[in-house]
């Protein structure tokens, strides 16, 4: 993992490339690789790409960033890790390529002057990338399905820049400050900043699932080459149906085969472990390949102990079981405290999440570890959270009402002026006749941290005003769902991997375990997988999703993990800012919001 980041000065009258821009956005990301740094300049100066590296794969100097093709006409960027690599250079040796390293970024190199830009479609891993392409005078972007892997640009009309992080487009000191009233909007919706906005007027993401040129006219649209809702709507169409033993071995061998690719590393590889299924089925995978010495650790806090939230002690039943070397790390209010202005420093925009993995990261860090595995995923693949029955459940109640657009209005309405100091009745439950009787409304519903309604009361009227006008919310929801999966289930799982996971646990993990220079890996957010998976999950049958990897280890999880209510890999935020007051649910997560969204 590393960070990556380059300017193109494509128009005729714009400035040559400033070297000194490009080393301040390079070196502003030096957590997330402090193994190297590199950088290239096209002979003309028109072009630089910067480089920090994190060696993973190949820790021979030779394999460090930029790096360019053996006749010089391509050179790359890349952050990330290509898990299929040594197959793909197989592919390409025996069509005639010759390969100078052992790592994943010259595959990507040999791949592109193969396939062109078609080559991301025979990725597996996560990555974002730039690849200046000397023969067509072009740059192309590109990131990984998901979207595991961060990429921003900017494009002022004269020269196009790129980089791993938005603070570091900022670092370069050439890139507008103008806040974006859609990202901030965003955030106080969902929590996140919903992609392709950021907080910053000139600065967007790079979409996940698609590539991005810019040449001598400038930059292009971004272009999808991957659609999670065509994914599910496509296994829908040809369902694999499969009796119970046949369904749990070949759920085995596709988790097997996810984490067995993740593993591939020139150094050792450890895990997060929690008391939930997601990561000990990945642990006891991780096992079941011959991994051996493997390195776990857990969080616990004071303020868990001896509740439900208190993950140590059945993590260490699961530690114990697979034969892990594990850690159980103690978090303390202090240390927050200590650690906030660090935290906030490493958040790349505005989160009300995150600090758990910040801590997790920090504790593996600790432990000497380059690369750590994570559960995350599980929840959205295999309907694990609450919200796969919420959703649909709001829906079918409230799809008739909702169709009389001016009934939910006025009942929000009438109670923001009736229920304040009377009842204790949460703000978001004013909403619920408004929203609730469509998928997006209900979702938004269900995961926001605000409803469009409240905005005027954490943002100026202006920002509100403009930033619905730019984003709007529920068309924006709604455009995850095209093509449309149909089935319940599966649209709630494209909202929540679309959504959630990849605007906040993703990103959050991204920021947070490269802050402690460490590599998050996440098995159970692959395309392959997803793609092999889908089909027999999308079929009707008794078996739960969960139990099928929570079972899936030679050695299944202990029953009493297996059984236990979901908790999540949480940690006390809420109760160290809020310190001694009592706060009703909910409104902790947005005190939280306000103090991130002001750092």
């Amino acid at each position: 993992m590393c960070g990556i980041a380059g300017i193109v000065a494509y128009h005729y009258a714009a400035l040559d490339v400033d070297r000194r821009e490009l080393r301040r956005m390079r070196d502003r990301m030096v957590a997330r690789g402090p193994d190297g740094e590199g950088e290239w300049y096209s002979a003309d100066n028109r072009v630089g790409l910067g480089h920090r590296r994190l060696a993973i794969i190949d820790l021979d100097d030779r394999a460090s960033q930029p790096m360019r093709s053996a006749d010089g006409k391509l050179v790359i960027a890349f952050n990330g890790e290509i898990y299929n690599y040594r197959d793909l250079r197989e592919r390409l040796e025996a069509k005639g390529y010759v390969f100078r390293t052992q790592s994943d970024t010259e595959v990507l190199l040999q791949l592109y002057a193969d396939k062109g830009a078609a080559m991301v479609g025979d990725l597996r891993g996560m990555f974002a990338f730039g690849l200046w392409d000397g023969r067509k005078e072009g740059l192309l972007l590109a990131r990984d399905p998901y979207g595991i892997k961060p990429l921003y640009y900017a494009d002022d009309g004269w020269t196009f820049r790129f980089a791993s992080q938005v603070k570091a487009l900022l670092a370069g000191g050439k890139v507008s400050r103008d806040p974006e009233p859609a990202g901030h909007v965003g955030f106080y919706l969902f929590g996140a900043v919903p992609e392709p906005y950021t907080i910053w007027q000139d600065i967007r993401a790079v979409p996940a699932g698609s590539t991005l040129w810019v040449d001598e006219i400038g930059s292009s649209e971004p272009r999808p080459y991957y659609s999670l809702a065509q994914v599910y709507t496509e296994a829908q169409e040809k369902p694999l149906r499969l009796d119970e033993p046949d369904l749990r071995l070949f759920a085995r061998e596709a988790f097997l085969d996810s984490v067995r690719h993740h593993l591939v590393a020139d150094v050792p590889v450890g895990a997060f472990l929690s008391a939930g299924i997601d990561s000990g089925s990945l642990v006891g995978l991780m096992r079941d390949t011959g991994q051996s010495d493997i390195q776990t650790v857990t969080l616990t806090f004071s303020e868990f102990s001896g509740k439900p939230g208190d993950e140590a002690p059945l993590a260490e039943q699961v530690a114990k079981q697979y034969g892990t070397s594990h850690t159980t790390r103690i978090v303390t209010a202090s240390e927050f405290r200590d650690d906030m202005p660090r935290i906030l420093a490493a958040m790349d925009q505005p989160s009300i999440d995150g600090i758990n993995t910040w801590f997790v990261s920090k504790a593996a860090r600790e432990l000497g570890l380059k690369v750590a595995i994570s559960g995350l995923g599980g929840d959205e693949l295999l309907a694990g959270y609450p919200s796969f029955e919420r959703i649909p459940g709001l829906v079918r109640r409230l799809a008739l009402p909702s169709r009389i657009p001016w009934l939910g209005r006025l009942v929000r309405t009438i109670g923001r002026q009736v229920i304040p100091g009377r009842f204790k009745v949460h703000p978001k439950a004013l909403s619920a006749l408004e929203y609730g009787g469509t998928y997006p409304g209900a979702y938004l519903l269900i995961r926001g941290l605000f409803m469009p309604g409240e905005l005027d009361e954490v943002l100026d009227q202006d920002m509100v005003r403009e930033g619905l006008r730019r984003l709007r919310p529920l068309h924006y929801i709604g455009e995850f769902l095209k093509p449309d999966p149909l089935i319940a289930r599966s649209r709630v799982a494209v909202l929540e991997s679309g959504l959630y996971m990849r605007h906040q646990l993703l990103r959050d993990t991204d920021w947070a375990s490269m802050a402690h220079s460490l590599e998050v890996r996440t098995p159970l957010v692959d395309s392959q997988l997803v793609k092999r998976l889908l089909p027999a999950l999308v079929t009707p049958t008794t078996v739960q999703a969960k139990d099928l990897l929570a079972q899936s280890p030679s050695l299944a999880l202990p029953e009493q993990i297996r059984t236990r209510t979901k908790t999540g890999f949480s940690i006390p935020v809420t109760e160290w800012v809020a310190g001694d007051s009592v706060l009703r649910k909910g409104i902790g997560t947005r005190q939280w919001a306000h103090i991130v969204a002001s750092a």
